[in-house]
């Protein structure tokens, strides 16, 4: 059974919640994605940002776990996956994992209320810097 590094940017912030999804996934660590900005198209995304941050949750995820991921996050038609490069925020080491990233450029919408504090929650867990959740909601409404 294969190991496969994926991460978190959104509601797979929560421990609760992947622990439920993902049975075999484990916590490898906090790093942030470099020159990417969070956003909201409903369900939250990323996209490229030059100077702007993510702040990530590194997995370690099994293929039986992926296979559920791609089922929860509607792949191939609503996210797609991709290969990028995170730096650990422990040790400042680049790390290659597998992130979904919305498979069309949608409009920004704001996020509901429930699943906005769901990921709202992984922030405050993890220690990650919750204006970058503030802002990507707050321009989601403009």
């Amino acid at each position: 059974m294969g190991k496969i590094l994926y991460m978190a940017y959104g509601s797979n912030l929560s421990v609760e919640q992947m622990r439920f999804r993902c049975p075999d996934a484990r916590v490898i660590g906090k790093a942030y994605l470099k020159d990417w900005k969070l956003v909201f198209r409903f369900h939250a995304d990323i996209e490229p940002c030059k100077g702007c941050r993510v702040p990530v949750l590194i997995w370690e995820i099994s293929t039986q776990d992926e296979k559920r991921l791609d089922r929860y996050e509607g792949y191939p038609l609503y996210y797609i996956k991709k290969d990028l490069n995170a730096v650990m925020q422990d040790t400042g080491k680049s790390v290659k994992a597998m992130v979904f990233v919305m498979a069309t450029m949608k409009k920004q919408e704001p996020p509901a209320s429930h699943y906005y504090h769901v990921i709202e929650g992984g922030y405050k867990a993890f220690g990650f810097d919750i204006n970058v959740l503030e802002k990507a909601a707050s321009e989601a409404l403009k």
